[in-house]
């Protein structure tokens, strides 16, 4: 029997789903049994603001108040997804956030973020928007 391996766009595209679906479930809709789905232990977070493992994000995700994640570009590579977002409701105000998801088996297990405060073209030295 052959065993064919496999493709990485297959991979990258099912975890961009799982990601998008992880996301949307757990803060969008507030329904934690997503990360009972989507996510696994160990969880590695490298965000310098939480500590490693999924009762953080347990605590974290009821009290967020006004929270929507607004995914503007999203790429993969094999077991990583990467994202960039608007945000409202990490910070007082509006922040675009780079986020790195790593997936195992399916689940995210590890992740890495670089928030930023949305600073408007007309105030950039090069007259662009950041997301």
């Amino acid at each position: 029997m052959t065993q064919h391996p496999v493709n990485q766009d297959d991979q990258a595209q099912r975890n961009t789903d799982i990601v998008l679906t992880a996301m949307r479930e757990l803060f969008a809709e507030k329904d934690l049994t997503a990360i009972d789905r989507y996510w696994a232990e160990p969880y590695v977070q490298h965000s310098p603001q939480m500590p490693n493992g999924l009762d953080t994000l347990r605590t974290v995700v009821p009290g967020l108040e006004g929270f929507s994640w607004e995914p503007q570009r999203v790429a993969a590579q094999g077991d990583l997804v990467f994202t960039h977002s608007i945000v409202h409701g990490w910070a007082p105000n509006p922040v675009a956030i780079a986020d790195i998801f790593r997936l195992e088996n399916g689940r995210i297990v590890e992740h890495w973020d670089v928030v930023q405060d949305i600073v408007t073209p007309e105030a950039s030295a090069n007259g662009n928007a950041m997301v």
